[in-house]
């Protein structure tokens, strides 16, 4: 039987599991903050329905498909946004929702990059501009409360097309001249260039490489100065990228991408689209990067529990701790294997129950870190 992994697919175990647990705990709870409530949603969908308008879409078309008995087409879910078209239904505007779970891609692996990403994603279904600087604020403190630097890019895809309309740019090129702008911060001008000239855009390039001052000729401009406003209210700080589109063809209006100088790779994206004629905006990140990049010191307290033949006690012993905040586990057997395993484990603390403490109350407590001994008393 072969059990090795799948290409692109990864177990997380030990520390690197406590490590995601505490990062989707912190983003959950900033989520929750802002008033954002949690959903759940399959993983496995219709082709159709996980196709949508949008099949030329490169994260579209990485999808796994999938087929099952009733050979109904199905495939796993790349996201979270499309979603939205069913569970929005029927909510009183505007619905504000968080999701944290697994999604696939059937891309070419990286170091940094991997086939099943746990995602985080908020939304707001109903939006306006000021709830597109409430979701800035909200992951802008979520990584703040993650210990990264960061540092906040934003576009509109309305400037993109009211430039491009007056570049006379054929309907049919549209889409693909703005996936080449797009590519600005990752190619260099001559590849972009090249790339254009084939698209009979090549002027596109003198534009938008232009200082932020040269866009405010433009009625689509003025979404990006009032979004400035509102976020200057929340104390958040972005970038004007005028060449910035990211991939999905969805989007509509505003759109964010949040990088750091520590990886290549964004950290988080997003933007506004519309769902069922209702305007919305979101960002997500995925756990994956978040996990590259942050750093979580770990307060907790953990206890190992050693019974010395004293079971009961050792029992009673580790349930005080418990209600007093403590992560313990208890161990039955000798001293020298409980400290070697607290020492495998990472238990910062080693308490010994036997029968000569049982009488007195007064127990031993080890310090894994110091090697000092203490005594507790219940």
């Amino acid at each position: 039987m072969n059990t090795e992994l799948v290409k692109g697919f990864r177990d997380y175990t030990g520390e690197d599991a406590w490590k995601r647990a505490k990062i989707k705990e912190i983003m959950e709870k900033t989520f929750q903050s802002y008033g954002f409530e949690p959903a759940e949603t399959p993983i496995i969908e219709n082709e159709e329905f996980v196709v949508g308008e949008n099949p030329n879409d490169e994260a579209v078309s990485d999808r796994y498909k999938l087929e099952d008995k009733g050979k109904r087409k199905l495939a796993l879910r790349y996201e979270f946004t499309f979603q939205l078209k069913r569970i929005a239904n029927n909510k009183k505007l505007p619905w504000k929702r968080y999701e944290i779970g697994p999604v696939f891609r059937d891309e070419p692996v990286s170091a940094n990059r991997v086939r099943q990403l746990t995602q985080c994603d908020v939304d707001v279904i109903g939006s306006t501009l000021r709830d597109e600087a409430e979701v800035l604020k909200t992951f802008s403190e979520a990584l703040k409360n993650l210990n990264i630097k960061f540092k906040i890019y934003v576009n509109n895809r309305k400037l993109l097309n009211e430039i491009l309309d007056e570049l006379k740019i054929e309907d049919k090129n549209k889409e693909q001249v703005i996936r080449e702008i797009d590519k600005l911060d990752k190619l260099s001008k001559e590849e972009i260039k090249s790339n254009l000239k084939k698209l009979k855009a090549e002027k596109a390039l003198d534009i938008f490489t232009k200082p932020e001052s040269y866009f405010e000729k433009y009625s689509a401009y003025n979404e990006i100065k009032e979004l400035k406003k509102f976020c200057r209210e929340y104390k958040v700080d972005f970038e004007f990228a005028p060449f910035l589109a990211r991939g999905l063809a969805y989007y509509n209006g505003s759109v964010f991408e949040i990088k750091t100088d520590k990886i290549k790779e964004t950290i988080c994206g997003g933007g506004s689209y519309m769902i069922k004629g209702i305007q919305a905006t979101g960002i997500s990140a995925s756990i994956e990067r978040l996990e590259l990049l942050a750093k979580i010191e770990d307060g907790s307290e953990k206890y190992l529990v050693v019974s010395l033949d004293e079971d009961k006690k050792a029992i009673e012993l580790g349930q005080k701790l418990r209600e007093s905040g403590k992560i313990v586990s208890t161990f039955y057997g000798k001293p020298s294997k409980a400290l070697d395993y607290a020492n495998s484990y990472k238990y910062g603390k080693v308490i010994f129950v036997g029968a000569d403490e049982v009488k007195s109350g007064k127990f031993k407590v080890k310090d894994m870190i110091s090697g000092r001994e203490t005594s507790l008393k219940v």
